[in-house]
């Protein structure tokens, strides 16, 4: 028998195809990907946002919207759970992560975007019925209808304890960081509760894109001809793009002449490079080149004073993309893969030594925010070996007389002051050289003789660097 036409329901209302928002499902995309493949949003999102352009589905104002409700979600994600939980009748860990992502994507436009209720919730319960069916976008719905009830500000006084009882975990929910990361960032900062705040607000604030203009291939003033480009605050080849936009659609930048480049990972490479040395100036290092920002500022400034860089990058894949960064450069330069840990060149053979050391990224939380809820605290003990193994490879292959410079995009100290006391005290013969004169004009680096950047004082990621001289 054939199939019977569907009955209008009993409402009187047709029944009806949910319709897809672009938008809303892109968002989506993204963030399943993060959440089943352990994806970074920054590597998932632009190139579906390619994708949708070309396709005719987006303009410039669509892929804005998605870029916020992605960015936005993922930074508020602890702090939109924990008011979803206390507007569901069961425990959070029984809510499937697809319908999670929905609500979180609801929670930030009636939280954190100025998107009418009406709108947010009505698009919000559209999307569950696209992605998750009819019965479970009823769900959506009556829990979003709840959290409409109340404006962020208040939902953090319900659901956070007071400043005074527990301060971590007060600020853990303002400003949705877990409580581990604001305790450790707290003590690399020091000080008070003004600080820390201002980090934690800084981290949740969207980065400038910020550009670098290769010295010998391209200027800071051929990249401040792009529409809303400025100087950047500290490298002198620094331009940010205070619009955001897209880099790749720049002709320098698709030519490989600059780079999309923090200033602070640039100010890494500047100092190091700005080091005093005694005698021979030839043969530099980059002993973590992946995936070659700062090899490819290292080499350039390396030509214009007849040395050479050693790009080594133990990942085939990112051997690749530094020697991409690097095709072009004005002087010579060699790329090679290999184990940092068990280096192919004799020991004291350079010069200087950059060893940017793999970490736990919580520098970068600007720019990756889904990282803060990725990592845990046992992480730092899996990457403890790692580091003190590259930088006393760094610290045997440097000449005595040269320099070494030990950076890692974490502020933590136990990925930073204490890999670097650790090795003083195997390698007697050095010594820490105070960086900040190295960098001149850059203001409140600290106490020294090491550098920490900040995003909130410095607008860069939150990098760390100890310049360590070989005396014998």
């Amino acid at each position: 028998m054939s199939e019977q036409p569907s009955r209008p329901r009993t409402t009187g209302k047709p029944h009806r195809r949910p319709k897809k928002d672009p938008v809303r499902f892109l968002a989506f995309e993204v963030l399943r990907a993060v959440d089943e493949r352990d994806a970074y949003a920054n590597l998932v999102l632009p190139p579906l946002l390619r994708k949708a352009r070309a396709s005719g589905d987006f303009d410039g104002r669509d892929a804005a919207l998605a870029t916020e409700l992605v960015y936005g979600t993922l930074r508020r994600q602890g702090t939109y759970d924990a008011i979803v939980a206390a507007c569901v009748d069961r425990p959070l860990r029984e809510v499937d992560p697809p319908v999670l992502d929905v609500l979180s994507l609801g929670a930030h436009q009636l939280l954190g975007t100025r998107i009418p209720t009406h709108a947010a919730v009505s698009a919000s319960v559209e999307l569950a019925r696209v992605v998750l069916g009819d019965g479970r976008a009823k769900f959506v719905n009556a829990v979003l209808r709840k959290v409409a009830q109340h404006d962020f500000d208040t939902w953090v006084e319900k659901i956070a304890p007071p400043y005074d009882d527990d301060p971590e975990d007060h600020l853990a929910l303002v400003h949705s960081h877990p409580r581990w990361i604001v305790s450790a960032l707290w003590d690399s900062l020091g000080g008070g509760r003004a600080g820390i705040e201002e980090l934690l607000a800084a981290d949740n604030e969207r980065p400038e894109v910020t550009l670098v203009a290769r010295p010998g291939r391209s200027t800071t003033d051929e990249l401040l001809g792009e529409e809303a480009a400025v100087a950047g605050r500290w490298s002198p080849y620094a331009v940010r793009l205070t619009e955001g936009g897209e880099p790749g659609a720049i002709e320098a930048v698709r030519s490989g002449r600059a780079g999309v480049q923090d200033e602070g990972s640039q100010l890494v490479a500047l100092a190091l490079a700005n080091a005093p040395l005694e005698g021979a100036d030839a043969h530099w290092l980059d002993g973590c080149a992946g995936p070659g920002g700062k090899a490819a500022l290292l080499a350039a400034l390396a030509a214009e004073r007849g040395a050479v860089l050693l790009a080594s990058e133990k990942q085939p894949h990112r051997a690749r993309l530094v020697a991409k960064a690097l095709a072009g450069n004005p002087g010579p330069y060699q790329v090679v893969t290999a184990d940092g840990t068990r280096p192919p060149w004799r020991p004291g053979s350079f010069d200087r030594v950059l060893m940017d050391v793999p970490c736990t990224g919580l520098g970068a939380l600007r720019r990756r925010p889904e990282a803060r809820w990725r990592r845990k605290t046992e992480d730092l003990d899996g990457f403890a070996p790692l580091q003190r193994g590259l930088l006393r490879t760094a610290l045997e292959s440097v000449r005595v007389g040269g320099v070494v410079g030990y950076a890692t995009c974490s502020p933590h100290l136990a990925e930073t002051r204490a890999v670097v006391a650790d090795l003083l005290k195997q390698f007697p013969q050095t010594e820490l050289v105070d960086a900040r004169p190295l960098l001149p004009g850059v203001p409140a680096l600290g106490d020294g003789p090491d550098i920490q950047l900040w995003p909130h004082v410095h607008g860069t990621d939150a990098m760390y660097l100890a310049i360590i001289r070989r005396t014998g």
